[in-house]
């Protein structure tokens, strides 16, 4: 996408268009097997609280289960909700056969620990893809479900049509959500990885030679885009909202895309990616629990 010959302009790297495409497709493997077993596949969806944002996301998760023909459960608890009564539903939820997947929306009330949580549910059913056994079977290079961000940035990746084996990636953030399995899911690829964190010395440096660019720090604008390597990829996990309602990142976008060959927008980029991973994790955790791989 070129204006003029002296102006270049990134490719764009749609997460909204492919988002619709892979849903269509999910849909369409979610009617198939609903009519081959007698049942759809089905997600349990718990919140805690009343976060405005959680509450947003939650609703859109219901609205694609909905079209994607999977069945949510929606389970919408009180703030005050002790850990031991969380505990007690996932545990009930495990053993529910109608039950593939289990999300619970973090971030949950303070009283409540995610890592006690995230590991009471079933490796099986944990669609989200953060328990640490299905952490582990990444990184041991036998990937079963993935963790729903970086796996639709390898979606977004594969667009691009380029081969990753080789590719110098920089990751900024080192999440358990974001940074460290996209990190394994890139080693899978056969990309060289780096890892930049709070304690990295001259980020700029990391980030000059990087062919690809995932930045998942949560600081809006943290990566200025004079830093960006001519064509390189650029994959904006951020999403900030600034004061006049709009969304902005982590990189800034409009100097990044003069120097960039593919950048992802935000919002419309990663963001719509997520909901259709945790989709197909629910297909897939539904075929293994009915024997169908």
């Amino acid at each position: 996408m070129r204006s003029h010959m002296d102006t270049h302009t990134a490719n764009i790297l749609d997460g909204k268009a492919l988002s619709d495409r892979l849903r269509g497709e999910i849909g369409k493997e979610a009617a198939e097997l609903t009519q081959k077993h007698g049942r759809a596949p089905g997600l349990a969806v718990i919140i805690v609280g009343n976060d405005p944002a959680s509450h947003v996301y939650v609703k859109n998760k219901k609205l694609g289960c909905e079209k994607a023909g999977i069945h949510s459960f929606s389970h919408e608890l009180p703030a005050d909700t002790s850990q031991q009564h969380l505990l007690g539903l996932i545990s009930e939820l495990n053993q529910n056969p109608k039950v593939d997947g289990i999300l619970v929306q973090l971030p949950a009330p303070k009283h409540i620990d995610p890592e006690t949580i995230i590991e009471a549910i079933d490796p099986g059913k944990d669609v989200d893809g953060f328990h640490p056994y299905n952490v582990g079977r990444l990184a041991a290079r036998q990937p079963s479900l993935r963790s729903c961000t970086p796996y639709g940035c390898m979606k977004l990746l594969a667009e691009t049509g380029l081969d990753l084996h080789g590719m110098e990636c920089v990751i900024v953030g080192a999440s358990n959500i974001v940074g460290r399995p996209m990190a394994l899911e890139l080693l899978l690829a056969g990309a060289t990885v780096t890892i930049c964190h709070r304690f990295t010395e001259n980020l700029q440096s990391h980030i000059e030679r990087a062919e690809i660019v995932i930045a998942a720090a949560g600081k809006r604008g943290l990566i200025k885009g004079e830093w960006i390597k001519q064509g390189a990829i650029v994959i904006d996990v951020g999403i900030h909202r600034l004061e006049d309602g709009s969304l902005t990142g982590d990189v800034e976008f409009d100097e990044a895309s003069k120097k960039a060959g593919w950048i992802t927008p935000v919002p419309g980029g990663v963001g719509p990616m997520t909901i259709t991973m945790l989709l197909a994790n629910t297909v897939q955790a539904f075929k293994i629990h009915v024997g169908d791989e």
